[in-house]
């Protein structure tokens, strides 16, 4: 068999969340900055994205990320994450299963008990420590790009849940973040395709009645996910974040965790140095703290981090080939939910 042109992945999740990391045989990528070799995926070419999101290598409930030599001096590596409906600036979970990949493959070098790797994003540097033993990658603290409310209590009408309010912030990308009590149920993995379902709708409803775009990071100009909130006993935020076409997010979801800290800040909930817990629709958790302010386009931001954990699982090769029937891909309803039309 001919594997002269194969791309090289592991296989990590966090927190349950597959994030899997291309560590070679990709295609270079053009741009001068991860931001436009991300909008060059996005515009221009995005058949490396398609490839390995979709059927028949693929499956609805993953990411995969894209390693790549850092764009700026520094960074120790660059990264872009690849989902089905496009490739997105920046996530908490996918970030902590690059982390973990390169340490745990010997692409970065482990220095024990902590190492520090900064990362090139669409979003920009995030610097992870991750706590290390033995060769293994224990845990990994990102500390976040700056991150804003955009909007508090915006009313939005739906035609199937009445008015409803919403918080719109920024966390590495867009949120609209709905308190789970207005939808009526709750976030359990029961509700899970209900709650996906419902996601998708709203977002489709928001692309109406509300606009986004990030003051200083071009193409970032839209609202990425909802994230049901809901809040419990101990104090923790349950998190339930939607992606396209209907699915939810296995993790506590970093970027999310982020925006929601971000609301937390601007309704004087949340001081520097206070933490808070995410917890997933399946019991998984990050920590989410404050740990400083800055300003984006004139806006009050809080520098968030979050800290969680990956595991590597396996490995796998995948051959690319012209002569590949379903080399763009594939998606059924069967499985992907009945948006799936919706899929760029």
């Amino acid at each position: 068999m001919n594997w002269d042109r194969p791309l090289d992945l592991l296989l990590v999740h966090c927190q349950g969340e597959i994030g899997k990391v291309i560590v070679g045989g990709a295609p270079e990528i053009p741009g001068a900055t991860m931001l436009d070799k991300m909008n060059h995926i996005n515009t221009v070419d995005d058949s490396l994205r398609r490839f390995v999101t979709f059927e028949p290598r693929a499956s609805v409930a993953m990411s995969v990320n894209l390693l790549v030599a850092p764009t700026r001096p520094d960074a120790d590596a660059g990264f872009i994450v690849l989902q089905a409906d496009r490739a997105h600036p920046m996530s908490g979970s996918n970030c902590i299963c690059v982390v973990t990949a390169l340490l745990e493959s010997g692409r970065v070098a482990i220095n024990e008990p902590d190492t520090i790797i900064r990362l090139d994003t669409p979003a920009g540097l995030i610097v992870a420590r991750a706590t290390c033993r033995d060769g293994r990658c224990l845990s990994v603290s990102l500390d976040n790009v700056p991150s804003f409310a955009e909007a508090l209590d915006r009313i939005v009408e739906t035609p199937r849940w009445g008015r409803i309010k919403i918080d719109v912030a920024f966390g590495g990308v867009y949120y609209a973040i709905v308190d789970i009590d207005q939808i009526g149920v709750e976030i359990t993995p029961a509700n899970a395709r209900y709650l996906a379902e419902a996601g998708i709708k709203l977002k489709s409803l928001l692309a109406d009645q509300i606009a986004v775009r990030h003051p200083e990071l071009t193409g970032v100009d839209e609202i990425a996910y909802v994230m049901f909130r809901g809040h419990e006993p101990d104090g923790a935020v349950r998190t339930c974040t939607t992606l396209k076409p209907g699915r939810v997010d296995r993790s506590p979801c970093g970027t999310g965790s982020s925006a929601n800290l971000a609301t937390l800040y601007a309704r004087g909930k949340v001081a520097i140095g206070d933490r808070r817990t995410s917890r997933s629709i399946i019991g998984g958790e990050f920590v989410a703290e404050a740990i400083g302010t800055t300003e984006v386009g004139g806006r009050p931001a809080v520098l968030p981090r979050i800290t969680g954990r990956g595991w590597i699982y396996g490995r796998e090769q995948l051959r690319i080939s012209d002569e590949d029937p379903f080399k763009s891909g594939f998606a059924l309803s069967d499985t992907w939910g009945p948006q799936v039309d919706q899929l760029g």
